[in-house]
């Protein structure tokens, strides 16, 4: 990229972040010349870019169980080549103590690094840090269960849709969480991308927390299914156990003769068979919007 590109970039993603974070109270340009000098810069790029980029700070407020009122502050910086390089980013909570607030800072660098090379990233990287807090808080401080509470305890089943799975690392992230959640189903990559996850409820949103916030063109979830450990179930019987309900046996990524000029496009027909041997052929109309054969 030029000098021009990383300019322009950067202006459009402070207007995207100044539309998203409306308020001083939320966003909060630290450096009001750099960015003039840069806005400048892309109207007029004859002359020489400017010396200084923009610094800003993000500030955001937890609002879920447990964590209302929880502060964090993103401090934020461009180098001249964002996004062409990752930009500086410090994290800030109240929340945190010292150990823990330099260990999200780590495993926010690990993120972007892996996930936001050569992107725009810092909306992904608030995104991010929020769903990491939010976690983090309640593994601090874990409710104490109750006799509801367990009597609640939910088995979910989750279909993903993407408008595209091709990035390596990404790939890895989705095998590597599905492993460390305890969670089965399948992802096909290529285009469309589609995840399917199933398991406890709670390591199912868990999962999605994490997926959603890496750097897609879409993802949604385009199906879901939940169902309620209760102790019995709707005929008066008791209900099923957790892996009785489980369609898959375990998470793998499959691959249904991969065709197109980069490979990148599944047999839809093999896809179809696939999800009728599992008992769920019904979700590839919802997927697709024809029935499958």
């Amino acid at each position: 990229m030029s000098y021009l590109e990383w300019a322009e970039a950067q202006v459009a993603e402070i207007e995207l972040l100044t539309s998203m974070f409306p308020s001083q109270e939320e966003l909060e340009l630290t450096d009001q010349l750099a960015l003039a000098e840069l806005r400048s810069y892309v109207e007029s790029p004859a002359g020489c870019p400017p010396a200084s980029r923009p610094q800003f700070l993000i500030k955001q407020k937890l609002s879920s169980a447990g964590t209302e009122g929880t502060e964090i502050i993103l401090s934020c910086a461009y180098p001249t080549e964002y996004p062409s390089v990752l930009p500086d980013i410090t994290v800030r909570s109240s929340g945190l103590s010292r150990a823990q607030q330099a260990q999200l800072q780590a495993d926010l660098k690990k993120y972007l690094m892996e996930n936001c090379q050569g992107e725009v990233c810092v909306l992904a990287a608030v995104d991010w840090v929020k769903d990491s807090l939010q976690s983090l808080l309640a593994a601090i401080s874990p409710k104490k269960a109750t006799p509801s509470s367990v009597a609640q305890e939910a088995f979910s089943r989750l279909w993903i849709y993407s408008h595209h799975i091709y990035n390596k690392s990404k790939r890895k992230n989705i095998l590597e969480w599905s492993k460390e959640l305890g969670l089965s189903g399948f992802s096909m990559p290529g285009k469309p991308g589609i995840v399917c996850v199933e398991g406890p409820q709670a390591a199912c949103e868990e999962f999605w927390s994490r997926v959603k916030v890496l750097t897609w063109k879409k993802i949604m979830i385009r199906h879901r299914e939940d169902i309620t450990l209760d102790g019995q179930g709707d005929d008066g019987r008791p209900a099923q156990g957790m892996d009785s309900l489980r369609k898959f046996s375990t998470f793998e990524e499959a691959m249904f003769d991969p065709h197109g000029s980069r490979g990148n496009h599944m047999d839809l027909g093999q896809l179809y068979q696939f999800l009728n041997e599992k008992g769920c052929c019904e979700v590839f109309q919802m997927y697709f919007g024809i029935e499958g054969r």
